[in-house]
């Protein structure tokens, strides 16, 4: 049996489908037949519809050939054949020549549009910032550089990252949504190449900065990204200051040489650690840490202050009126909370909170210091803890450890965790120096399930630290804040069933998912990565404040605490936050703000205020707190 025959049009398809794969010559041949087939019959439509066209037929077919050549420009000159060949001739070259060249043109200006998608063209700035790296701290980093250029008229941001240009700008413009006079840029190709980091002009940035980003292979690339910029920047005579970031301490001091002298590299785990378990010895923390960090509100600044050279600090703390002193950097070296008793010497910076530099006004207040308001008592006894932590990551060795530091005797740790031996051998590992209050009891269990938290007593604890796993390689980065999100839906669920309200801290990679967390609106949480990236901008800006910071959020000695505001003026007294200076003064501390326990819920900043006026008056109750910077 003959096999049947394909349809007709089937073949006819297939014909002309064997024709184009022929090349360009067979597509030029159908098009030159495709427009005969429509010019000529409506070429000769126009002139056989035409009262003006000769009357005989040779003198229609001769301006049908006119029309058609006019339309197509292949001349249209009519005569004997040798004229029409040759002005067929001279339309054909000139079709070529001008195809030839617009297609030369569309080739150089498709090729410049794509190396400007691609980002590979040179930043012409000066002062610009530099960001190299790309991680969810670019979002927080570039958006604390544009605040603090809110006032300057020609300012710019370079991002250079392994992404696609576009990808980059579109999530920039989503997150960052106003820029004001700040102009991002963006420049495509890996941060470890020196002559890719040369397109963002690094030897005439005022500063560069160095994201690590969250998969393990980070803080070597942070590395070579240092590396890069040396050789970037070899023969330059002046370099910009250079901050940098790396997660584990393996790598710091590599890091730092390759850093140089003049950068600044931080230890993003050290300090993401010390801030959580800050948090959990009193909550609310966080909220304060990020108003201190961002620029939407007060910030540290270093100024001089010849007028109050030779007094004594205590009696510095109540002359502005606008502005906190805290400390001094002497000779490079920050002194926070020095004794009142300290003098001023010359040539020393004060460290202050307000909110811009020009804002730090002397302004006496000792007259708004009312004596008979401050509390007289002892101090709020500070007592043993029990700390519950829920899940287990590369930073929870380095909490366990700060708690260990600054742990009264007879204090508890329980770590409730399904990776068993890893997590026994990491705090073995970090209880290894011994002579500790401390006891670190492990519980098998899966943090994300209900039958879990029910074997637990989670009422007995003084806090509950919530953590989720480290990212891993190939997996989406926000996995870790997946099982986190749970964990704090199951405690959620038993608050709601108790009536009873848990004092949870949790950390969360992602910022984004901030909203999503079940929790109550002012309750601690600690997003690892912008909290960084505050620093590191802050840092920007002044890289003197790196050695500030470094002393603020170390583990032991002098930083940011919340006491009872019953220790330090008597409850439902009216007075001046002035008051609340001088008492903190007599116990050796700095008060810099408070937070009202009416207004925890209510309002924006959930009852946090920093950097109070000295003479504004309210009406202090025993549930408020009162937030300093002095020791343990």
């Amino acid at each position: 049996m003959a096999p049947r025959r394909a349809p007709y049009g089937d073949r006819v398809r297939y014909w002309f489908d064997s024709t184009l794969a022929r090349g360009a010559a067979a597509l030029v041949g159908w098009m030159a037949l495709l427009c005969l087939a429509v010019v000529v019959p409506a070429s000769a439509l126009l002139v056989w519809t035409d009262p003006d066209a000769p009357p005989s037929l040779t003198g229609k077919l001769a301006r049908v050939w006119r029309v058609t050549g006019e339309t197509l420009r292949l001349g249209g000159a009519t005569g004997t054949p040798s004229r029409v060949l040759v002005s067929v001739l001279l339309a054909l070259v000139t079709l070529v020549y001008v195809s030839t060249l617009v297609g030369l043109i569309t080739t150089a200006l498709t090729e410049r549009l794509t190396a400007l998608r691609r980002g590979r063209s040179t930043v012409l700035e000066h002062g610009h910032a530099v960001v190299l790296g790309w991680s969810e701290q670019v979002f927080t980093v570039v958006g604390e550089l544009v605040a603090a250029n809110a006032n300057q008229r020609r300012a710019a941001v370079a991002v250079l990252a392994d992404r696609d240009k576009t990808l980059m700008e579109e999530a920039l413009s989503t997150k960052v949504r106003t820029t004001g006079r700040t102009r991002l840029i963006c420049r495509s190709g890996p941060t470890t190449d020196p002559t890719v980091l040369s397109l963002t002009s690094p030897a005439t940035a005022g500063v560069v900065l160095i994201l690590p980003h969250d998969q393990p292979e980070a803080d070597a690339e942070v590395v070579k990204t240092l590396l890069a910029l040396r050789a970037a920047l070899a023969g330059q005579r002046s370099r910009p200051p250079v901050v940098a970031a790396v997660r584990n301490d393996r790598y710091l001091l590599a890091a730092r040489l390759a850093a140089g002298p003049g950068g600044i590299v931080l230890e993003s785990d050290t300090v993401t650690a010390r801030l959580i378990v800050q948090a959990t010895r009193r909550p609310g923390l966080s909220l304060v840490h990020r108003e201190l960090l961002d620029f939407a509100g007060d910030e540290f600044y270093l100024i001089t202050e010849p007028a109050l050279t030779g007094r004594p600090f205590g009696d510095a703390l109540l002359s502005y009126r606008t502005s906190s002193l805290v400390g001094l950097v002497r000779a490079g070296t920050p002194l926070l909370n020095p004794p009142p008793a300290t003098p001023i010497a010359p040539g020393d910076l004060l460290v202050v909170i307000t909110r811009d530099d020009d804002t730090a006004v002397l302004e006496d207040c000792a007259e708004s210091v009312e004596e008979a308001a401050m509390a007289s008592g002892p101090p709020t006894p500070t007592r043993a803890e029990r700390v519950l932590l829920l899940g287990w990551n590369r930073r929870a060795p380095l909490i366990v450890d700060q708690l260990r530091r600054r742990a009264r005797p007879g204090s508890a740790v329980d770590v409730v965790t399904d990776q068993g031996e890893a997590t026994a051998r990491q705090v073995n590992e970090a209880d290894a120096d011994g002579g500790t209050h401390l006891s670190v009891t492990l519980h098998d269990g899966d943090v994300t399930r209900p039958e879990t938290l029910r074997r637990l007593d989670v009422y007995s604890y003084d806090s509950v630290i919530v953590l989720g796993r480290d990212p891993v390689t190939g997996q989406p980065q926000d996995e870790p804040d997946h099982r986190t999100l749970v964990t704090l839906l199951l405690l959620r669920q038993l608050e709601e069933t108790t009536g009873r309200e848990l004092p949870v801290v949790t950390e969360l990679v992602d910022d984004r998912n901030r909203p999503l967390a079940p929790i109550a609106p002012g309750a601690d949480v600690i997003i690892s990565g912008k909290l960084i990236g505050l620093l590191m901008a802050q840092i920007s800006q002044n890289r003197h404040l790196a050695a500030v910071f470094e002393e603020l959020f170390a583990g032991d000695g002098t930083g940011v605490r919340m006491r009872p505001a019953a220790d330090y003026v008597l409850p439902g007294r009216e007075t001046s936050f002035a008051t609340v200076v001088a008492a903190a003064r007599h116990r050796g501390e700095c008060a810099i703000g408070y937070r009202s326990h009416q207004d925890a819920m209510t309002s924006p900043g959930y009852g946090v205020r920093i950097n109070p006026p000295k003479d504004v008056r309210r009406r202090w109750t025993a549930g408020d707190e009162v937030v300093v910077v002095g020791g343990d």
